[in-house]
């Protein structure tokens, strides 16, 4: 996921005006208590914020990815 992607989603899931008001003054727990905006600033994957803020948030699997995004693929299971 690039960052563009991100803040697409963000606004789909969202909202436009509490999806920025989130990315301001959310602090993420499993990444320290960064915002989502000091998070990206300081390197973090996309994708990593994007799922610790749905799962904060309480976003289910099925709205996560919006209407017009597929959910990255799930890693090959080399145990099979």
């Amino acid at each position: 996921m690039r960052e563009r992607e991100f803040w697409q989603l963000l606004e789909e899931v969202f909202g436009r005006s509490y999806g920025r008001s989130l990315a301001r003054d959310q602090g993420l727990t499993k990444l320290g208590g960064l915002t989502v905006v000091e998070a990206l600033a300081n390197g973090e994957e996309p994708r990593v914020v994007w799922n610790v803020l749905c799962d904060q948030m309480d976003v289910p699997d099925s709205r996560r990815w919006g209407k017009d995004h597929n959910a990255p693929p799930l890693p090959v299971d080399f145990g099979r």
